[in-house]
Formats: C-alpha cells, structure tokens, sequence
C-alpha cells in the first residue's frame, strides 16, 4: 500500500458546516425521501424515476424529487412484515426500456403463512404500476424463522440474473452436514438464471447428480451485498459472519465459500464452533471485517462525480453504523477507509444513481427513516499518487 492509499486508513473527519472530509474527497449528506419504513433497496428507470423497496412489502417511487404517496401496485404479499421476511431487492432487467420488466425478490409464505422462502418474481412497469406478474424462481429455502433471506439481485454483463440466498439461520455446529455445503438445496447459494428464470446451460452443477443447476457458488452465511463491477464484469457479494467475520467475496462458478467449516467468526456467546479460517478448496474472503460491521449492501463505484473513488467497493455498515469504502487494486483489497462512522445510524443499502452520486438507505429498528445521498464539496484533497 502506497502513502496516498495508507491515508485511507484513517477515515472521514467529522462534519464541519456540513462538509464532510476524507481522504479523497470531501462531501456532503442531502436527504433525498423520508418519512420511509424500512427501506431496504434503491434502483433507477430510464426516465430517471428512482424506486425504493419497503421491507413491510411496498415499492415506492420517487419522481422529479418528491415521494409519491402511493406504493406501486400490483406486488404479491409477502411472508411477514417485520424481522427480513418482506420485499428485499428491486431491479429494472437491463433492456428496460424496451421490455419494462421489473425483478423483485421478496419472502414468499407458504399456504398457511408457518414458512417462507426466497422468491423472484417480475411484473410490467405500467405507469405507476406492475402488470403481467409472474414467478421466475422458488427458492427451496423454505424455513419457519424470518431470517438469512437474503434476496439480493444483479444482472451481470453476461446477460444473466444473479440472486443471493441466506442459510435461513441453519445452525453452525450442523458442520459438514449443514445445508449451506449441500448443493442439492438453495440455502446459503448465489443462483444464476436466464432473466426468464431457465438455467443457463454452463451453469456449474448443470448435469451433476442430485446437485441443483440453479447454483452458481455456495457456502454462503448471510449474504447482504452483490454488485457486478460494470468495469470489468467481476461479481462480488458481502455478507455477515457471526460474532466478528463479515466478507468481501469475489464470486465464480462452482465456488465453495467455506460457511460453516471455514469462517473467520465465533458463537454470539463467544466460544469458537471451528478454528479453522481457511481450507482446501475453499474461497478466500478479498477482506474480513473482525470485529463485525453488520455489513450491508454494496456496489462498485464507476461514477464520474467522485473521481478519485473509481474502482472503489462501497458497503454499509448497520451495527458499525458506517460507509465503507474499499480500495480495491485489480481484484485486491488494500485496505478500507471508514466514511460517516456514527453520523447516519445504520446503513442498509448502498448504489451509484445514474447521476454517479452515492445514495444511502437508512433503515432503523423502530423509527422511520430515509434515503440520502453524497454530493462532492469543492477541496484540496490531494488525488492518489
């Protein structure tokens, strides 16, 4: 790590008169919709309408910078409205413009509402509204807790749709025999489909036994962030460990992420249920978090607006109550820089807007909250060497 990169280790400075200083940039924090229940996702349409996901099961619309006061209809009801059983992710399919589809993935309740799962599904955007809904992927995930849905979506520049799925809270000291390393479920997997829902067919596990050809990786705890770098094509994904262990991962085909025989956490009642942090044919995390973050979601920032953060990870951080900025050298994680530590509450959703400024859903446990975004400040911070 260079001079210019190891000031990064230091982190933002606090806010004076607004302006918020850091290693590369200064900026300031404007609020861009309030008065929201637990906002859980951001996307943007074409015509620049922003779209935000609700977790209670709402997708509101922000247009020309005012929040409409009616959710979009048209959505199916999801398995519960509170714990991280609600609508999760919403993402416009790349063509949008010619084709108007919507993803949305949310927690599906069984016939009698006693499970749920992690399910996608894709409507029409029809003027404030979604029309031609249709499911395009179950999980079978199906599990009585309302935790570990995970649910975040990405289209990759191959054309295909990724979705991350949590373990649903399976115990750890399953080991070996935990679902997360059995591929002949959807638990603790990132999936990767046609934007139809087919399976591709140079999916990894295409043809391989009892394996399910939806998987693209597996061994995954809580999965929170998935960005495609729009640079490169890379996919990347965050997510919880237990006590201590939150990764940066870069994702591939057929890659076995370790969760729970290989970790870098402990028990919540701190004593070790393996002492192993790395393993034969096992992916290595790019960055670790210990102690935990709470990491959330995440993107790769290729904006114009903040230059000198190009190439960047960013990731929220909910019990860290924190932006986390990862330099990030090819594929390599250098070292992160901490932004905005204690000044939002908890970060649940990070995105790069078309306008290539850096929006942030804050999501409380009790009180309403917002989405905001960062806007450069004029400075004489220095450019990296």
């Amino acid at each position: 790590m260079g001079d210019g990169e190891a000031r990064d280790a230091a982190g933002a400075a606090e806010a004076a008169d607004g302006v918020y200083s850091s290693a590369r940039h200064d900026f300031r924090v404007v609020t861009v919709a309030d008065g929201l229940d637990h906002p859980w996702s951001m996307a943007w349409m074409p015509g620049g309408e922003m779209l935000i996901v609700e977790r209670p099961g709402r997708l509101r619309v922000v247009r020309d910078g005012v929040l409409q006061p009616e959710p979009v209809a048209g959505w199916p009801e999801v398995y519960r409205d509170e714990g991280q059983g609600g609508f999760m992710d919403i993402l416009p399919h790349s063509d949008f413009a010619e084709n108007r589809w919507l993803y949305l993935s949310y927690g599906k309740p069984n016939e009698d509402g006693s499970e749920g799962t992690t399910t996608v599904v894709r409507g029409r955007w029809d003027d404030g509204r979604v029309t031609d809904v249709e499911e395009i992927f179950e999980s079978n995930a199906w599990h009585d807790n309302n935790n570990h849905f995970s649910g975040r979506m990405a289209f990759g520049l191959d054309g295909y749709l990724y979705l991350t799925v949590g373990d649903r809270m399976f115990e750890p000291d399953m080991m070996a025999g935990h679902p997360a390393l059995d591929v002949t479920n959807h638990m603790g997997t990132i999936v990767r489909l046609h934007d139809d829902g087919r399976v591709p067919d140079d999916n990894p596990f295409v043809g391989n036994g009892d394996a399910l050809p939806e998987i693209w990786s597996y061994g995954h705890r809580n999965l929170q962030g998935l960005a495609v770098d729009p640079g490169t094509g890379d996919v990347w994904s965050n997510e919880h460990g237990p006590r201590g262990g939150d990764e940066l991962n870069l994702i591939s085909g057929g890659g076995n992420y370790g969760w729970p025989v290989v970790s870098h956490g402990i028990n919540y009642d701190g004593t070790a249920y393996t002492l192993d942090a790395s393993g034969e044919g096992v992916e290595s995390p790019r960055f670790v978090w210990t102690p935990s973050i709470g990491i959330s979601g995440m993107m790769i920032y290729r904006g114009d607006a903040f230059p000198w953060w190009k190439g960047s990870a960013f990731v929220g951080g909910m019990v860290g109550e924190q932006l986390g900025r990862v330099i990030l050298e090819g594929t390599d994680a250098l070292g992160v820089e901490t932004l905005l530590p204690g000044e939002l509450g908890r970060i649940r959703d990070v995105r790069e807007g078309p306008d290539g400024l850096i929006y942030l859903a804050l999501e409380h446990q009790e009180d309403l909250t917002a989405v905001v975004r960062l806007e450069p400040v004029a400075s004489d911070v220095m450019p990296p060497e």
